[in-house]
């Protein structure tokens, strides 16, 4: 299933392909609880380490998803949860890493993945603006520029109501940090993904699933193939469409000027000598001749020759 996904991945479109790395025992106690939406995909009253267990692959696995991935030429991602997960996967050959949310705050966790001198995708779901500073200066501390973090927004409830993305956080963390954001997305549909984009996240992640019935508790808060190959291509067509931030007239609609702009015009014939007033000039299309931004500058001036109704009107 894991390869079938991957091979979803690259059909729809996407950049990197990333799983999940931990040691269960390692990462969980034996008190640790459910969350809530973990509890209503549960019913067999499991502890998170007891699901955790279930559904967690061996470090081999991923040496093989790895090269799965690499076979389709898709990047291939994985999240470490834990010291063994991080030593593993820096073996792996990663062209980044991923910070999850629930790491935001675990110091030697930041220094460890920071001392790997890679590019960083820091998720802040249930952080604070602090926090997130907080993490930067870690990571900073640790050796990485700033230009390689990428500072992902993101609400950690599977799946986010629509009402608590709070998508205008990537602009508050971009202009807080001067610093490169994405978006981190759990919301139901495609929606919140693609209006970030046009907020300036240039990073997006999305659950994805063969099938949101399937048995575990993230499936409903991801997107199947279909629901996922429309967003990236939304996404595609967004990120055309942001352009430059440059206002100009574009190349297609230079052609558009005078034929949509208009021309200071005579309304009625105009003899030589005559004055320009309300009462002889109109502006009308096209805007090959005088703009009536000069209206002010042409009114009570002398007409230095006649002027037939409909002509433009010359200085």
């Amino acid at each position: 299933m894991a390869k079938e996904l991957i091979d979803v991945a690259v059909d729809c479109g996407a950049d990197i392909v990333k799983f999940q790395t931990a040691l269960p025992e390692e990462d969980l106690t034996a008190y640790a609880n459910l969350a809530n939406y973990q509890k209503a995909a549960n019913t067999n009253n499991e502890t998170q380490l007891e699901m955790a267990k279930k559904i967690h692959f061996d470090f081999e696995v991923f040496t093989e998803l790895k090269e799965y991935s690499e076979k389709k030429h898709i990047e291939f991602l994985t999240t470490s949860f834990g010291f063994k997960g991080t030593d593993f996967i820096s073996t792996l050959g990663l062209k980044r890493y991923k910070i999850p949310s629930g790491e935001a705050t675990n110091l030697p966790y930041l220094r460890k993945i920071a001392s790997f001198k890679k590019p960083v995708l820091l998720s802040t779901g249930m952080c604070t603006l602090g926090e997130v500073e907080n993490a930067l200066n870690v990571l900073i501390g640790g050796g990485l520029l700033m230009d390689e973090i990428t500072v992902l927004h993101c609400n950690t409830e599977y799946p986010t109501p629509m009402k608590d993305a709070n998508l205008r956080a990537i602009v508050t963390i971009r202009n807080a940090f001067n610093i490169k954001v994405g978006y981190s997305d759990h919301t139901v549909g495609i929606e919140a993904a693609i209006a970030a984009v046009s907020l300036g996240a240039h990073v997006i992640e999305k659950h994805i699933t063969l099938d949101k019935m399937l048995p575990g508790p993230d499936h409903i808060a991801s997107s199947e193939p279909e629901e996922f190959e429309a967003m990236v291509a939304s996404i595609r067509r967004i990120e055309v469409a942001l352009g430059d931030g440059i206002k100009k007239p574009s190349a297609s609609e230079l052609k558009n000027i005078d034929i949509v702009r208009k021309s200071i015009v005579a309304t009625k014939q105009i003899n030589t000598g005559e004055l320009f007033g309300e009462h002889n000039l109109g502006i009308k299309r096209p805007g090959n001749g005088l703009s009536p931004i000069f209206w002010d500058l042409i009114i009570n001036k002398e007409a230095t020759r006649n002027f037939l109704v409909d002509e433009q009107i010359v200085l």
